[in-house]
């Protein structure tokens, strides 16, 4: 917690440092633990009859559950936040993580590649979107990449995790697993339809 006197404000606006945590509404609270053990191997901190308060690094929290009484199940296609993304350190962590889950009857309702990350996309038992991704381009040429390439092919194509899997283990150098090259400017249709089923 920060001390910092509040006395000489600054004019300009600050930013927040980092994303900490989300909170999910849910009707099926035992269900939703279990699944968010399972796919984040998060750790409950705490836990009563209606809440769970979630953590898979450092931070006191990173997801919440909350079966606050009364709540009803959302319609399915209803506007709001589309998903939750987490994002791995190394393509052995993010295939290790997709062939555990795949194991555990836990597959990604789409695999998208879209060029600076490859993604993952599940659904949990509330049909929250929960991505799980890892980086293709380096940090240093993120904003670069989203001003200058994003608009090629904005949303990517499919991909097969079991294939990256296969040329991971074979030993295939990073680039080849990396390798995107979707046609520019046209968008996939079952890509866009399986995103939104």
């Amino acid at each position: 917690m920060s001390n910092q006197s509040t006395e000489n404000r600054s004019p300009r606006p600050i930013s927040p440092t980092k994303r900490s945590h989300a909170v999910l509404r849910t009707t099926h609270l035992k269900e939703m633990i279990e699944w968010y053990k399972t796919v984040l191997n998060a750790e409950v901190l705490f836990q009563n009859e209606i809440l769970a308060f979630m953590t898979c690094d450092e931070e006191h929290h990173r997801i919440a559950l909350a079966a606050f009484p009364g709540l009803v199940e959302k319609p399915k296609h209803s506007a709001g936040l589309d998903h939750l993304a987490f994002f791995y350190p190394t393509h052995g962590d993010w295939i290790a993580t997709y062939e555990r889950l795949k194991a555990t009857g836990i597959k990604p309702r789409v695999s998208i590649h879209h060029g600076l990350t490859m993604s993952l996309y599940y659904r949990d038992p509330d049909d929250n979107g929960v991505e799980l991704s890892i980086d293709n381009v380096e940090r240093s040429k993120w904003h670069d990449w989203m001003r200058n390439s994003m608009k090629d092919n904005p949303i990517g194509a499919p991909m097969d995790p079991d294939e990256l899997a296969r040329k991971f283990h074979a030993g295939a150098p990073e680039q080849e697993i990396r390798r995107f090259s979707p046609s520019p400017g046209e968008i996939d249709p079952e890509v866009l339809r399986r995103m939104i089923e």
